[in-house]
């Protein structure tokens, strides 16, 4: 890995080394957190969780060939080379911080509350028509996982799709000094984690930190429609680039056509240029994933059968929004994560159903004082959307079950009270032909709703 010798991690991370010193010029191959996933000549970095206190598998892990580990304590009579640090959370931040700055790639960064990792892709796929490309994978989007996706960063590849997810105050300025954005997309700003910040307004200071680390001559991206991102005029002399459903913005769409759960079809608008182009997932809302894409494409000199061809190229992943087939039902896996606005996005996907369509919703988290109220908004969007059952699991989505009976007698309501009673019954709730939405904060665990549903 390019530049991360003994010597230059020591120095970086602020550490103290112990070993021999003609091992201080030698390069690392790789870093990891996991004991499991030593590779011959890595970095191990021991990380202190709630249950596992990754310092134990040290000895094991050097013993398998890694060249060198970091560690919060003094390690005594041990005959490998180590780096003592104070927190080695932070040295994994402080390093990659440095190997980013020496692949000298540019990096998208992207936050929001909702819609961070569908835009992701997107603007991933589109990039890979002309770059190699490296994006964040999963979840990896907080203070460890960011990290561990700046080092699968290798010298051929030529551009970085970041995703940076937060839920409190300063995180999103520990992410981005390690990220240092050239272009910075931020989708909307929603209604989660309000348990930390408080309110919308507080969402929009905690996500626009990122702008005090973007790269000098950088990028904002933002969508136009959102009245919280809309009042953001320039940082720093970098005025925003709007995108949105509305005509007066840069970068626009119109001639919206839904082709059911296929996806959606539509004309962007791209600062002159115009073009049509199939979107591969259903909903409006990954119209706007896809005019962010555009605009990042643009910025970076696609033309425009390229970002065509990267928006219609763009694939599903497990739990965000993906299409199961099975011999009995057409599942919509979108249990990843929820909050308000994208479980009433996806139910307004759901109305594009065939056959009965039944919603399998759970509790959303990190609400705050208004959880009760945001569940119950919720269940009033379900009572007027076309759908057929509204199946509510948990103990805040009882409120979400009462306000959607009251909201429209004739919807079909159930109500279980946990995820393992739901699946007892589960088989009795649906039927052969249906379409069914499965969605959820990740808490619930609802991927195994989903198991059970492909197993029926």
């Amino acid at each position: 890995m390019k530049n991360l010798t003994l010597e230059n991690l020591t120095r970086v991370c602020g550490g103290v080394y112990f070993g021999k010193a003609d091992a201080m010029n030698r390069e690392i191959t790789s870093i990891t957190t996991d004991s499991r996933k030593v590779e011959e000549g890595c970095l191990f970095v021991p990380i202190v969780g709630e249950r596992v206190d990754a310092h134990k598998f040290i000895p094991d892990v050097m013993a398998k060939g890694a060249l060198v580990t970091l560690s919060e304590r003094s390690l005594d009579d041990v005959d490998f080379p180590y780096i003592l640090v104070e927190s080695t959370l932070q040295a994994v931040k402080d390093i990659a911080e440095f190997y980013l700055e020496q692949l000298q790639i540019p990096v998208v960064g992207i936050t929001g509350s909702v819609g961070k990792t569908s835009t992701k892709e997107v603007i991933a796929s589109v990039l890979k028509e002309k770059y190699r490309t490296l994006k964040t994978q999963g979840n990896f989007n907080n203070e460890l996982g960011l990290p561990l996706t700046v080092f699968r960063l290798r010298d051929e590849d030529e551009i970085a799709v970041l995703e940076m997810g937060i839920s409190t105050f300063g995180e999103m300025s520990r992410l981005a000094k390690v990220a240092k954005p050239e272009t910075c997309v931020i989708t909307n700003i929603g209604t989660c984690h309000l348990e930390n910040l408080g309110d919308r307004d507080g969402v929009l200071k905690a996500k626009t930190e990122v702008f005090a680390f973007l790269k000098q001559n950088g990028h904002i991206i933002l969508n136009g429609d959102d009245d919280k991102l809309s009042t953001v005029k320039e940082y720093h002399g970098i005025c925003p680039v709007f995108f949105g459903l509305d005509e007066k913005h840069p970068v626009y769409a119109d001639n919206i056509v839904s082709r059911g759960l296929k996806g959606t079809a539509c004309r962007i608008h791209l600062e002159g240029d115009v073009f049509e182009v199939m979107v591969p997932m259903p909903g409006r809302h990954m119209v706007y994933n896809a005019l962010a894409a555009a605009a990042v494409g643009r910025i970076y000199g696609l033309t425009n059968e390229e970002i065509r061809r990267g928006i219609e190229s763009l694939e599903a992943i497990s739990g965000r929004f993906k299409m199961i087939e099975t011999e009995k039902y057409l599942i919509v896996d979108d249990c990843y994560n929820a909050n308000p606005m994208s479980m009433k996005a996806s139910l307004d996907v759901l109305q594009d159903g065939s056959g009965r369509r039944v919603a399998i919703l759970g509790d959303m988290g990190e609400l705050g004082e208004n959880e009760i109220a945001l569940h119950e908004e919720v269940g009033a969007h379900a009572a007027q959307c076309r759908i057929d059952v509204c199946i509510c699991v948990g103990e805040l989505c009882r409120h979400m079950a009462e306000k959607a009976m009251a909201e429209n007698p004739s919807l079909t309501v159930i109500y279980e009270q946990d995820r393992e009673s739901l699946l007892k019954h589960l088989d009795t709730y649906v039927k052969t032909g249906d379409t069914i939405l499965v969605k959820a904060s990740h808490f619930m665990k609802f991927e195994e709703v989903v198991k059970a549903l492909e197993a029926m």
